[in-house]
């Protein structure tokens, strides 16, 4: 059985809202379009009751909204996700006929009992709910909504790419041109990463990655992190300044993604032989931010703090830790989380950087 963090929890019942919003937006936006082109046409009919019209297409709109964006969406982007491409296609038209459908019947169903004057099970009713599943404006309302439906995936799918939060900076533009930003980075590699791929295989190993990065990505949203791209067994996380200082978002994260992986102990043990452990480094500084790519475009980051940060947690290994930071940003991290407390390790000369850096590491009291 599935289950939800808070965070994962609030993401998706937020996500819900909006969609639930967006849709009886919409929905409400076309039908005063019609009403008024209708209108000026002098195309109504005799007997055209304009309140209850409105209200069966905010009743639609609303439940609709509504079971799409706590059930139906989530179905279809869970199954993109889970399977190949053509079987999701047929998971989701299935899914969505379904369920226009069921929204359709409870539509059609309270504007012709209202509109008649007798109760939904009534024959007039059901005969007339009849007509409107065979009429040109049921085939008309699924194809708007199936292009609504489909729009609305398709946003989910972009946002997933590019994290969330990032998806609005890209629709507005911001990263068009590049743009320079202090943000905070964390690099996370999983240790002995060839050895475990030796030892379960390579189809096995990619499942082994695919579950740990599954297991990290509540810790990162709760900690307020941005998943900047994975590489092979390393996954780089980004903060903007704010989010990552903020109740020492950046500093926690570490630890929330241990616990989590902890707590998955067994079940790393059961199906793989090998529970992942990783190393992490934390720098900060500027960055030029921007669209690259012709063929294939991403919003990417360049600058010295990245290859900085990657040097830092190469460092871990030989000084026995699973956690180091520059002191610079040891330095601006100045309310440490309950129970830590900071440990300078020293200078080192980083492969790469012409001066030496202080390297620290957090202990456990």
């Amino acid at each position: 059985m599935t289950t939800f963090s808070k965070e994962e929890f609030w993401y998706y019942a937020k996500r819900a809202f909006w969609v639930l919003f967006a849709w009886v937006l919409i929905s409400n936006a076309i039908f005063f379009y019609e009403y008024l082109t209708l209108l000026d046409n002098n195309a109504l009919a005799s007997d055209f009751d304009f309140t209850l019209a409105f209200t069966a297409n905010l009743v639609v709109s609303i439940i609709a909204g509504f079971i799409g964006g706590t059930f139906t969406l989530n179905l279809m982007e869970w199954s993109l996700r889970k399977y190949a491409f053509g079987k999701a296609l047929i998971i989701i038209a299935l899914t969505y006929i379904v369920v226009a459908a069921i929204v359709s019947l409870i539509g059609s169903a309270f504007f012709y009992s209202d509109y008649i004057g007798k109760p939904f099970h009534s024959k007039e009713v059901i005969a007339e709910i009849k007509l409107f599943f065979v009429g040109w404006l049921f085939i008309k309302n699924i194809i708007i909504w199936l292009f609504i439906v489909l729009g609305t995936v398709i946003v989910f799918m972009i946002n997933d790419k590019y994290g969330p939060g990032v998806f609005p900076d890209y629709l507005k533009g911001k990263y068009f041109s590049p743009k320079r930003e202090r943000r905070i980075f964390m690099f996370a590699d999983i240790r002995n990463a060839t050895g475990i791929a030796e030892a379960i295989g390579e189809e096995k190993y990619f499942h082994f990655l695919k579950d740990f990065f599954n297991d990290i990505a509540s810790p990162i949203q709760k900690s307020k992190g941005e998943v900047y791209q994975y590489v092979g067994d390393e996954v780089v996380i980004t903060w903007k300044m704010k989010n990552g200082l903020r109740k020492a978002n950046a500093l926690r994260c570490f630890y929330r993604m241990r616990d989590a992986i902890v707590k998955k102990e067994a079940y790393y043990l059961k199906k793989y032989g090998f529970v992942p452990t990783f190393k992490v480094g934390l720098h900060y500084g500027a960055v030029m931010v921007g669209e690259l790519g012709k063929i294939k475009r991403d919003i990417a980051f360049s600058g010295d703090v990245l290859n900085t940060t990657a040097r830092i947690q190469a460092c871990c290994n030989e000084n026995s830790v699973d956690i180091l930071t520059s002191s610079e940003f040891a330095d601006i991290v100045y309310k440490l989380p309950n129970g830590l407390e900071k440990e300078i390790i020293g200078k080192v000369h980083l492969r790469g950087k012409s001066e030496e850096i202080t390297l620290v590491t957090y202990r456990e009291q």
